[in-house]
C-alpha cells in the first residue's frame, strides 16, 4: 500500500499531458470544418464590398452610354433617340 500511494500522487501530473493531447485531437475535426465553412461562405462585409464594386461598374457603364448619346444628339438633334434617355440604368 505504501508503494501505491506515491504513484497515485504523481498520476495526475502524468495524465494531464495525455488529456491535453486527447482534447486537441478531438477538437481538430471541428476546427477544420469551421475553417472550411469560413472559406466557402461570404461575410456581410465582403458581400457589401462586392455589391458596391458591382454598382460602381454599372454606373460607369451608364455614364459612358449617356456621354455617347449626348455626343450623337449634339451632332444630329433630330434623331429619334434624342428624347429622354432610355438606355442602361444602374441597379435595374
Amino acid at each position: 500500500m505504501r508503494k501505491v500511494l506515491p504513484v497515485l500522487a504523481v498520476l495526475p501530473f502524468l495524465v494531464s499531458g495525455c488529456i491535453g493531447t486527447a482534447t486537441s485531437i478531438v477538437k481538430a475535426p471541428f476546427q477544420v470544418a469551421g475553417k472550411a465553412v469560413d472559406w466557402t461562405t461570404t461575410s456581410q462585409e465582403e458581400a457589401d464590398r462586392n455589391y458596391g464594386k458591382k454598382m460602381r461598374k454599372q454606373e460607369a457603364e451608364e455614364g459612358k452610354q449617356r456621354k455617347e448619346l449626348a455626343k450623337r444628339c449634339k451632332k444630329n438633334p433630330q434623331r429619334s433617340e434624342c428624347g429622354q434617355y432610355q438606355g442602361y440604368r444602374a441597379g435595374y
